[in-house]
This record gives structure tokens, sequence and C-alpha cells, in this order.
């Protein structure tokens, strides 16, 4: 694919020996791309990604791979909080849930997947650290957001997806504020497959977060912070998955 180069001074080396292994995905919450791409150039900003994929499909190279963009943030995923250094960054131009957020156009997706597919072939990234910027740092982030296509992301070889695996809908539900000894190893299935939390067995508002990051990207249809039944089926099913582990 065609990148159009759009260098980026918001960039540092990486620290010696540090290995790429997550592929983080975000959308850039500004009104458009030319927006986007001031901003992730500005260095007053401080921010930055290594690229960027605008509406229509074009895609642009900010920070070359080999060196540290700045894009995660205060973010943690799998006992690790800098993620900066070992990740590849991508932007989506997308007006986000401030400015009005709205479905990914096809082009767009389409480039997305041709990007991810090139960087899963030449970095060792598992399945399972295919992730979203909530994902990373659920109490701060929402993006991509819940209309991101992540189960067509998975048909292409790209992140994981659950399926729909079976669940018992009479199974207890315990709302926001809980507590239970089934609220703690809820939790503790999150910190094995990566979220960042403490399994006090009490629903609390960090927890809240972290659930509501999880439901965005693995259940998008309801968003409530609620650990119901389907939600522990999905975390389970997608702690089975042999991918997650490769």
């Amino acid at each position: 694919m065609q990148l159009h180069p759009s260098p980026s001074p918001n960039q540092e080396p990486r620290p010696t020996g540090a290995e790429i292994d997550i592929l983080l995905l975000h959308y850039t919450g500004m009104r458009n791309r030319d927006e986007a791409l001031a901003r992730l150039r500005d260095p007053a900003a401080k921010v930055s990604a290594h690229y960027l994929i605008d509406e229509d499909g074009a895609a642009y190279i900010l920070v070359e791979e080999e060196a540290r963009a700045w894009h995660a943030g205060v973010s943690h995923w799998a006992g690790d909080s800098d993620i900066n250094s070992r990740s590849i960054g991508i932007e989506l131009v997308n007006p986000g849930h401030e400015f009005g957020y709205r479905p990914f156009p096809e082009a767009q997706i389409v480039a997305l997947t041709a990007l991810c597919q090139d960087i899963l072939a030449r970095h060792r990234i598992p399945p399972g650290r295919v992730l979203g910027h909530s994902d990373v740092a659920p109490a701060r982030k929402q993006d991509p957001g819940e209309l991101f296509p992540w189960e067509g992301l998975a048909r292409s070889g790209i992140g994981l997806w659950p399926g729909e695996p079976d669940f018992d809908p009479d199974a207890p539900t315990f709302e926001p504020g809980a507590n239970d000894p089934e609220i703690a190893a809820f939790q503790d299935a999150l910190v094995r497959y990566g979220y960042g939390l403490t399994a006090s067995g009490r629903l609390d508002e960090e927890s809240v977060y972290v659930l509501r990051a999880f439901q965005r990207h693995f259940r998008p249809a309801r968003i409530d912070g609620r650990i119901d039944p389907q939600s522990r089926a999905i975390l389970h099913a997608l702690l089975a998955l042999p991918a997650q582990a490769d």
C-alpha cells in the first residue's frame, strides 16, 4: 500500500532491546484529517503515532517503526506500563465520541487491514496483543470505540474474537459496587487476559472502567459495566483460545 510521508518530531529512540509486541489502534477524536495531522506533528502537543489512516483510505507514516512514538500515554497491559516502547500505534481519522462518533468507512478499514497484516508479518505480535487504546487506558480513553469492526479484523487474522459462546442467562449478574468472591474471580480473569486492575472482590470504579473497555471491544452491543453471564462467557472463551498465548 502507498504511504504518504508526513514526519512528526514527536518521537524518540526505543529503549535498547525493546521488543515490538503490541499493535495499538486509536481514533483521532478530531474533526478531520488536517486537524489530526497538525496535532500529531505539533511539537507542543507531544503526541504522535506511527501511522494515520484517513476515512478515504489514504495512509500516512509519521514515525518510523523503529522509533518510539507517543500515542499510548499513561497505560498498562499485562504488567507493563511503558506501552509506547513496545508498540506500534495506528490512528484512524474519526471525530470520536466528542465530535460525532460514526462508523469507520469501508475504504478506511480496507487500508487498515492491509497495513495491520503487513505489520504483523514483520513483527511477533500475538493476536491477543492487538488492542484498542481503551484496553490499555480504560479510565481515560474510549477509542477506537464500540463501532470499530474488531470481529471483521479478526476474520482477516488481526486480533482475537471470541465468537458467541454459550452462557447461562440465569447465572448471577453483579452491579457496580457489589462485593462477591465471584467478582474477584472475574477480576482475576481480566488480569490474566492483560487488563490492569486489582482483584479486590468489589466491582469498584476501576473495575467498571476496565469492564466497559472489555465490553466495548468484545461485546459492543451493550456497554454497561455489569458482570453478567455473557461477559463472563466471552472472557473465558478468549482465555481458552490457543492464539492468546502465541
